[in-house]
């Protein structure tokens, strides 16, 4: 059955799972357009990437995010803010993904900016944070049995326990649905065929050289989603489970036919932080079920998750994905098409 665990060190390093590789504060990057093209501003450079795809010289894109930020946190600079502010078009993902840009996206939408959301254009799936083995309020029942004042807030003027802070942030998102939209390729078709109605209406874009490029790339996300069914198609259905470090994959999930039985950081954001008791839990759910991997992601610390590999033993491996940002070059996952197939082939590699 494995090594008797020792998790309690474990709680001195759950805090890492929430240090973010967050993005420097460089240049945007741009890309195309001419004298009198439209200027696109997008959040993300998974977003940038897709745009840019679409429009090709028809128009200038700017990205706010560089390479191996974390979204989440990510703030911009005041240059960057103006470049948002005065967009032809402010490309954004939405559902409260963006949480250091909240204040600025809404900024630029009141003064008049165009703003498309790709969340808008999906129907988002709901959060709930439950999975087996795991107890989603964990921290809260020590307060169970104590009543709460009439029409008081029961967080109002009260210092929250300690532990009880790990699930900071989760909230906005649950009212939204999930942000993590991108991580089903199929979703995204539904996204990029509005954008294109969207890009079509700006002045100075020729609407109908616009339109070939949309197909085209929608022609490529349907080819990668065949492509990403195939390769996972190697994976048994006894084992397709994924343990990763935030919930970034319930699109993925719903999509592929997955699981997500845990989170390091059983949030949406990596804004919140994970518990020990739930770590505790976590990796005896893995020791119990005989799960192989532990998914990390590039924009994070894989600390916390060689911790847990470690602890649980039984050749856990942590297997690093491509997941709120694109790759450096030479990585597989450039772009966003060779992003989604490089996870699927290394998820495919862990698990089957």
């Amino acid at each position: 059955m494995g090594r008797i665990l020792n998790l309690t060190w474990i709680g001195a390093v759950a805090a890492l799972a929430a240090t973010a590789g967050c993005g420097s504060d460089d240049e945007s990057a741009s890309q195309g357009g001419g004298e009198d093209a439209p200027t696109i501003v997008v959040t993300t450079n998974i977003l940038g990437d897709m745009v840019e795809r679409i429009v090709g010289d028809l128009a200038e894109v700017e990205v706010i995010m560089p390479l191996g930020s974390d979204p989440h946190d990510f703030a911009p600079s005041a240059k960057q803010a103006e470049s948002m502010e005065n967009a032809d078009l402010l490309v954004v993902n939405g559902a409260g993904f963006e949480e250091g840009m909240i204040d600025i996206i809404d900024n630029a939408a009141d003064s008049g900016t165009p703003v498309f959301a790709f969340s808008d254009q999906i129907e988002l799936l709901a959060f709930t944070g439950d999975h087996e083995g795991e107890d989603e309020h964990e921290g809260e029942e020590e307060h169970e049995g104590e009543e709460e004042p009439e029409g008081e807030d029961e967080h109002e003027g009260e210092e929250e326990p300690e532990g009880e802070d790990e699930h900071e942030g989760e909230d906005e998102h649950s009212d939204g649905g999930d942000p993590h939209i991108w991580t089903d390729p199929s979703r995204m078709t539904t996204a990029v065929e509005a954008l294109g109605v969207e890009l079509a209406e700006l002045e100075g874009i020729d609407a109908g050289a616009l339109e070939p490029q949309v197909q085209a790339y929608v022609a490529e996300l349907a080819a990668l989603d065949a492509a990403m069914e195939e390769t996972l198609n190697a994976v048994p259905d006894g084992q397709r489970v994924l343990i990763t470090n935030h919930e970034v994959f319930g699109y993925f999930a719903d999509r592929f036919g997955f699981e997500v039985v845990g989170a390091l950081v059983p949030s949406l954001t990596t804004n919140a932080e994970a518990s020990a008791g739930e770590l505790d839990a976590l990796a005896s759910l893995i020791q119990a079920e005989g799960i192989p991997a532990i998914f990390a992601e590039t924009t994070q610390s894989t600390q916390l998750a060689d911790a847990l590999a470690d602890a649980v033993g039984n050749d856990v491996i942590v297997v690093t994905l491509f997941t709120e940002s694109l790759g450096e070059d030479g990585s597989g996952a450039e772009s966003y098409v060779g992003m989604m197939q490089t996870n699927a082939d290394l998820i495919a590699g862990a698990l089957s």
